[in-house]
Order: structure tokens, then sequence, then C-alpha cells
């Protein structure tokens, strides 16, 4: 059947069950992604992207800004808050963590600032007569890691790599956000004092917030006795997550303490609030409620990064101006990344200083720019460019390092192989040895 005999046979009558074939098959698809990155630590993310990309191209699929813009800000939305929930459920708080949580904060701060300065000035230097200050609007979405794609992307490194990327690509974003938002809020206010401020107190209270909202949370979670609890559940955080946005809060925070309270709850119920820890109920239900967020997370996962896919468009992607500067925000990424994690990390950094690519934030933050500071000389080019180029160099550190593992794997095999051979044939020389002398 051929492409027109296709487009014929979908019309307004049944078009809703072609629809519910495509969502159905694109899961299907995003399962055996999961899969295959599995075995050759492709990232899944991009080749969904690579599934919207070329199903576009395939069904002639006509999908203009207008019609992405929503839909990819509304999976957006959901899906950054299950991905950060989904991974602040796997991380562990203890003494001998510490050292990698403040070094994974201090790297993600740090290249923050470094990398918004850096493309700021370079966008200045790609668009004339630029003011500094949209320049520096524009530069926070390309400076933020996305912890869309690290989190599920790096499920097969050391739980050790795993968790320091995971900690750095969360609070990249919350990072990100609160800069972003910040800069907006305080356009027009010229006292540094006052800006100071508003800082202090957005963090300091969405942080007590978060605090205390956890453990009510996790009080009430546990005295529910229905069955029906876990959406319900999700539902509230998702409540609480738009409600923060609207007042201009850290609403990633939020969720990422709520996630860290509940995994750690043996350290934040300790003492006079043990007696409020019902654990043998929080532990039975955890793990369903762990189930259902990773599943709900691959689901907008799913749909958002292939719905991406949907909107890219090359012709903008490979003009020259869109290419070299491009390259060179690369370059500027990865060297800082380089260094920091040099003077830092300081041993042992691979592949960790190639995995900080940019993605669904980065997306929802570029449609957020407000009205005023809107440019038509900005190439979205640069935006694909970026997100595809670092997408592209993750999954080549991560296969590079798998294969570099596996080789290494091999050669330790080999030796031990050897080793043991070795070990075997002098066993038998000493026997015939033994056993020469007692024909003797």
């Amino acid at each position: 059947m051929n492409i027109l005999a296709l487009q014929h046979l979908i019309n307004t009558n049944n078009i809703a069950y072609f629809l519910i074939i495509g969502a159905a098959l694109i899961i299907i698809l995003s399962y055996f992604f999961t899969l295959l990155s599995e075995k050759t630590a492709i990232p899944s993310v991009i080749l969904l992207i690579l599934l919207g990309f070329f199903t576009k191209r395939f069904f002639n699929i006509g999908v203009d800004d207008v019609d992405w813009i929503f839909p990819l800000e509304i999976l957006g939305i959901v899906g950054l808050m299950l991905i950060v929930l989904e991974g602040a459920l796997d991380l562990k708080l203890s003494k001998e963590r510490w050292p990698m949580i403040w070094k994974s904060g201090l790297i993600a701060l740090v290249s923050l600032f470094v990398n918004v300065f850096a493309f700021a000035y370079g966008l200045q230097f790609l668009i004339t007569n630029l003011d500094f200050l949209t320049a520096f609007i524009y530069a926070i979405p390309l400076s933020i890691i996305s912890s869309a794609i690290v989190i599920p992307s790096v499920s097969q490194l050391e739980e050790e790599k795993k968790e320091f990327l995971i900690y750095e690509s969360t609070l990249s974003d919350i990072f990100g956000l609160i800069l972003f938002y910040t800069v907006i809020n305080n356009v027009y206010t010229d006292q540094v004092t006052k800006i100071g401020l508003n800082v202090i107190s957005n963090i300091g209270g969405s942080f007590i917030l978060s605090v205390v909202l956890s453990y009510v949370m996790i009080i009430f979670f546990q005295r529910i006795n229905t069955q029906i609890k876990l959406f319900l559940f999700i539902s509230v955080l998702l409540l609480l997550y738009a409600v923060g946005k609207v007042f201009h809060m850290s609403s990633l925070l939020i969720i990422l303490v709520f996630g860290l309270i509940l995994e750690n709850r043996h350290i934040f119920f300790s003492g006079v609030m043990k007696k409020f820890l019902r654990e043998n109920k929080v532990k039975q239900v955890l793990a369903d409620f762990k189930l259902l967020t990773a599943e709900s997370a691959f689901v907008v996962r799913t749909f958002f990064f292939f719905v991406f896919g949907l909107s890219i468009t090359v012709a903008g992607i490979f003009k020259t101006k869109v290419v070299v500067g491009a390259l060179a925000f690369l370059a500027i990424m990865f060297l800082t990344r380089w260094l920091l994690f040099k003077f830092i990390v300081k041993k042992d950094f691979l592949p960790q200083v190639f995995i900080a690519p940019r993605g669904l934030i980065s997306v929802l933050l570029y449609f957020a720019i407000p009205d005023d500071f809107l440019i038509n000389d900005f190439e979205t080019g640069l935006l694909l460019f970026i997100i595809l180029g670092t997408s592209i160099l993750m999954a080549w550190a991560l296969v590079h390092y798998k294969l570099g593992k596996t080789g290494r794997l091999r050669r330790v095999a080999k030796v031990k192989s050897t080793l043991q051979m070795n070990g075997h044939s002098q066993d038998v020389d000493v026997y015939n040895k033994e056993d020469v002398n007692a024909n003797r």
C-alpha cells in the first residue's frame, strides 16, 4: 500500500482509530528502543527523535510551529516533573555520598553561569544590534543540562557515575529555572539588593515549603486505605508543581525534595518524627508508586521526543551561521566541562564529561521567553543543532565507553583464564614430578 492509498484510507470517519493505532505503535517502538539502548548504549530518546523526524517525512505530515508548541509544552511540563521524581526516588543520601552531591552541584552551577555568559556574548556576535539582556535570556535555555535525557540514558553506568549525573542534571534544571525566572521577573528592577532578596526568598521559601509538604504528603500517603491512591498522589504532585510555577516558585525543588525524603525516610523520620512513620505501609505502596512513576514518565517522554522529532526542520539547521555558531558553543561547553571535571572530580570522569545533553528543559524555556524579548533574527536551528549535537556526542560517549568496558572485561577474563591455565599446568608438572619420584 503506497502513501497516497494510505492517506485516502484515513478519512474523518476513522481518523480516531488511526490515531490510536499510531499512538500504540509509537509506545511499542519506544519499548524496543529501550531494549536496544540497553544492548548498544545508544540513548532511546535519540531514536524517538529520529522516529518523529522520519515519520513526518514519510507520511508528509504538515506540522507548523503553532501546531506543535502547545502539545510540546504540556508534555514537557508533565514529563519533566515525572522524570525528576523518577530520578529522585532512586537516590540514596548518606555521609559517603556527600562529596559526590556537592561536587555535582558545584559543576552544575559553575558550568551554567560560565555557559550563559559565554553564549550571551556569542549571540551578540552572531546577531547584530542585540542587547546583552536579551542575549542573556536566550542563552539560558542553551546552557541547561536536560535531566529528561540524562536519567533514562545512564541506567547502564556504574551506580556512582549514574547517581552523579542524576544529581548534576537535576540540579542544573533547578538552577537554570531559578536563573531564568529570576531574570524574567526582575527585568524592570534596578536595585541589586532587591533582586538578591527575591532570589533568596524564592529559593528559601521553596525549600521550606518543599520539606513541609513532603512530610505532610508522606504521612497522608501512608494513611490512605483505598485501592485508588497512586494516580491521586501523582495528581497532587502535578497540582503543587503547576501552582508553584504560577506563583513563580522553584516547583522542581518540591518534586526533588519529596522524592529524596520518601526514598530516604529512615533519615528524615528519625527521633521524634519516627512515631509518624508506618514503615510497613509505606514500603508496601512505594514499590508500586515507583513502577507507576517510571511507566508514566516513559509514556510522556516517548510522546514528547516523538513530537519534537516531528517539529524538526532540516533547512534551519544547515545554515552556515548556525553551524559555525553551534560548533563554537559546543566547543566552549565541553571545554568548560572538561576543566571543571579535571579540577573538581579529578579522576575517573569518563564518560560523564561528555554527558551534557540539551533537550526538554531547553525547549520549554525557549517557548517561555516573554514577547517583549522575542527577536526575529534568532535562528531556531541553533537550538536544534545544539540539542542534536549534545545528544549525538552523549550517544557516542556511552557507546564508546560500553565497548571499551567490554574490551577491558574481555582482557581481564583473558588474563584470568591464562593465569588459571598456567596454574593448572604447574599443578600437572608438580604431580608428574611427584609421580616420577615415587616410582624411583
